[in-house]
């Protein structure tokens, strides 16, 4: 597969001897129109790659933080569909990577070929369905890399040894690693099961590892430098959104805590 903007990002973090910082962001909250600005906030105070969180009505994966924020994205009338050209706006004014963060009713829905298809031509770089089970993965993945579209898993501490084979095999771009079991939704500390989880998938695949769920301040990217390619943080920035979604200073907001989160790393 050809280079993507998500391994161009990681071979310059590699060559920069840096840690990447990934920002989520559900698409649509607190309004569609908004989201640019808010990516543009983000990549601004140093965010590497932005992963887009399509609204849904049952995101099982995720706190009640983000919940909330999918509710918001969802009353706002945000779709797929308008994310996709959300993106679209996005990469009018930007170069910055974006992951197209989804669970798999909405794209079933919406067509497997159609969604890889129409992302690729919106400007999206790789798509990341949470509920999509590796070991069922082989058409999806053949469609969506066939656009030129990464294709990303997740690997989980409850993975078995033959299950993260499968995801150092389906994933390309990066492998998101789940820290922890459970929910997203911030910590006081990273868990104690990241690291064994990290030695598991270097063990087996040279691609790009992130960590994500529970890494929400500046002291767990300050832990995690220099141990995994990038971090993930979502919920911490989603709360933030929330505590200022009518406020002009959200962006301000926004960028000085990704600022924070770039330098501890």
């Amino acid at each position: 597969m050809k280079s993507t903007r998500i391994s161009g990002l990681f071979e310059r973090l590699r060559s920069e001897g840096r840690t990447g910082l990934i920002a989520y962001l559900t698409a649509g909250d607190p309004a569609p129109e908004r989201t640019p600005s808010l990516v543009a906030a983000l990549e601004r105070g140093g965010a590497d790659l932005i992963e887009l969180g399509v609204p849904f009505s049952d995101p099982i994966a995720d706190g009640p933080v983000i919940q909330r924020g999918v509710e918001r994205a969802l009353k706002a009338g945000t779709t797929l569909a308008s994310v996709l050209e959300i993106a679209a706006e996005i990469r009018r004014r930007s170069e910055i990577p974006l992951v197209l963060f989804t669970y798999l009713n909405p794209v079933l829905k919406y067509g497997f070929e159609a969604l890889a298809r129409d992302a690729a031509a919106k400007g999206i770089d790789g798509c990341l369905l949470t509920d999509l089970s590796v070991e069922e993965a082989g058409r999806y993945v053949e469609m969506t890399r066939a656009q030129g579209l990464d294709t990303v898993f997740l690997a989980a501490p409850t993975s078995t040894p033959e299950r993260l084979k499968l995801v150092a095999q389906y994933s390309s771009g990066f492998v998101y690693m789940v820290s922890r079991t459970g929910v997203t939704g911030e910590r006081e500390k990273v868990s104690s099961s990241a690291q064994p989880l990290i030695n598991s998938m270097r063990a087996i695949t040279n691609l790009p590892l992130a960590l994500g769920f529970g890494i929400s301040r500046p002291e767990h990217a300050a832990e995690l430098s220099g141990k995994v390619d990038a971090i993930v943080v979502g919920s911490a920035i989603v709360r933030i959104i929330e505590q200022n979604a009518d406020s002009p200073s959200l962006e301000t907001c926004l960028e000085a805590f990704a600022r924070e989160l770039r330098n501890a790393l």
